[in-house]
């Protein structure tokens, strides 16, 4: 017996004992003896059912026939001194709808109904309104379950199609496809975001204001449209947060926050500093962020699919590197790996001195191409989500550099505790690692030197070294076209040129980060490799 059939068993089991609970407590309270009997009559006739259902391969659509038909022969028998058990009625259409789906219903409701039929004219000569009203409400409650039951039947038997989610996936993608063209309002969060915070500012008259989106447990700031000198951001931290929390607009003296809401929940908060030449009493703070709630609705829905995009496009990126990690890994480098103890066995046995240093060549090739290919799965299963910070991800990767390449990198790390947006995050370290990898690959250098510096949203990373300078890129290299699509990508801005020392330098900046920010406050550390 299979698992469905097994489940569809124990389904008719607990549906026939329910109906036999069901119909003798009514019984019993009326003392009502020929119901009683035409109940153990129906009783028999289930057990008998159930038996054969278990221990036979007669067809289910016979047994259900066979079924409905002695069921209705029981309740046209006793139709006429009582209808208590005329409800049993119901129950055959249910269980042949179980195994046989709704042609079993079918089957077995026609079988009971022609049975009762028969036998009720056969014997008594006719039907009252009452008897033919109680027969037909419980032959149309039977096929109400009847139906259910074929339900039930077609979802169990209905095999598991490995292509569903893909299909579903398919289906979703065209219709994001379709939807975006009529996005007007584009799918970037930073230019909604502005217009957001420019319709603030055209509402409250601000020295300074800050746009906040979740990351977890906490906000990150998206924009800021102050200069450090004017406005310190963390003088609305604390009250983002709470407005956050609490999903409502917040104000402690000139500082105020409120939240961009959807029916998805609090999308965003934006907070902003008054001017301390206002009155505050006069300018009603608490009416006009009222009303920039309501005002704010339709940009809140659009930054909040802006957001929801950007979070799927990282996702789905970050699921690609790791399979082409996996991929790598288990194809590309077991196969060289492979090749390598082939070598190995050669060189064992060499037949002249020249095979034997072409063959330790050929070893030494095979080598570097492993450690190659090694080093590229690491580059691709790194990120920096499973890090506390950008900053860590890049001292991580810059100590499987060193390892690797034996060239000492010095990263120095200036961060305050709030992070950036995660696809800023995953662009910047993308960036600092392909100009890492270079200045080991290609510039010959004997050290080199990464300064990490992240006041967010502002953020500015410089990778240096002591090598030969820019060379001509070979037609076939894309690493420098890679980064400043990524820098493109985020709004960022990305310089290369030679440093005093001849060698490279490589400086990617984020808006609002000036030529050189000021040191900070908050908690730094420094990392050397």
């Amino acid at each position: 017996m299979t698992v469905a059939n097994r489940q569809f068993t124990r389904l008719s089991a607990l549906a026939r004992a329910f109906g036999i609970v069901a119909l003798l407590a009514p019984v019993l309270w009326s003392r009502d003896q020929p119901a009683l009997y035409a109940l153990m009559a129906i009783g028999a006739i289930w057990t008998g059912a159930q038996l054969v259902e278990m221990r036979t391969r007669i067809s289910p659509i016979s047994s259900a026939v066979v079924e409905g038909a002695l069921v209705g022969a029981v309740c046209g028998f006793s139709i006429h001194t009582s209808l208590a058990v005329i409800g049993a009625l119901a129950l055959p259409p249910f269980t042949a709808g179980l195994r046989s789906g709704w042609r079993g219903a079918t089957f077995a409701l026609c079988a009971q109904l022609v049975s009762v039929v028969i036998i009720a004219f056969t014997l008594f000569g006719e039907l009252s309104a009452e008897q033919s009203f109680g027969a037909f409400t419980w032959c149309v409650t039977g096929l109400g379950l009847g139906l259910i039951a074929g339900f039930v039947h077609s979802t169990i038997r209905q095999s598991p199609n490995p292509l569903g989610p893909y299909l579903y996936a398919q289906s979703l993608i065209r219709e994001l496809i379709g939807l975006s063209g009529g996005l007007s309002s584009g799918l970037d969060p930073v230019a909604l975001g502005g217009v957001i915070l420019s319709a603030v500012r055209d509402d409250l008259p601000t020295v300074g204001l800050v746009m906040y989106v979740p990351r977890g447990d906490t906000l990150t700031p998206l924009i800021t449209e102050a200069t450090p000198d004017a406005f310190d951001l963390s003088a609305c931290d604390d009250l983002a947060l709470e407005s956050w929390a609490l999903s409502r607009p917040m104000t402690s003296g000139r500082v105020f926050a409120l939240p961009l809401l959807t029916e998805a929940g609090t999308t965003a908060v934006v907070a902003g500093l008054l001017s301390d030449r206002l009155d505050l009493g006069r300018l009603g703070l608490e009416e006009r962020l009222q009303a920039l709630l309501v005002h704010l609705e339709v940009g809140a829905v659009h930054l909040d699919t802006a957001l929801l995009f950007a979070a799927f496009r990282d996702s789905a990126t970050a699921e690609e590197r790791r399979r082409l990690a996996r991929e790598m890994h288990d194809g590309v480098a077991q196969d060289i790996a492979s090749l390598g103890y082939l070598v190995d066995a050669l060189a064992a046995q060499p037949t002249s001195p020249e095979q034997a240093e072409r063959i330790q060549d050929l070893r030494k090739r095979v080598t570097a191409v492993v450690a190659e290919v090694r080093r590229s799965v690491v580059t691709l299963r790194t990120s920096v989500g499973a890090s506390e910070s950008l900053g860590t991800a890049i001292g991580s990767i810059a100590r499987n550099l060193t390892e690797v390449s034996g060239v000492p990198i010095h990263v120095t790390l200036d961060e305050l505790t709030t992070r950036l947006r995660s696809e800023v995050e995953a662009e910047l370290f993308r960036i600092a690692q392909e100009a890492m990898t270079n200045a080991v690959r290609h510039a010959r250098a004997k050290n080199i030197r990464v300064h990490c510096q992240v006041h967010a949203p502002a953020a500015v990373i410089t990778v240096s070294d002591d090598g030969q300078g820019m060379q001509r890129g070979r037609p076939d290299s894309h690493g420098l076209a890679i980064m400043r699509e990524r820098a493109l990508l985020i709004d960022a801005e990305l310089s290369i040129g030679t440093n005093r020392a001849g060698g490279t330098t490589v400086t990617v900046r984020t808006p609002g980060a000036p030529g050189g920010m000021p040191p900070t406050s908050g908690s730094s550390a420094i990392v050397k490799v």
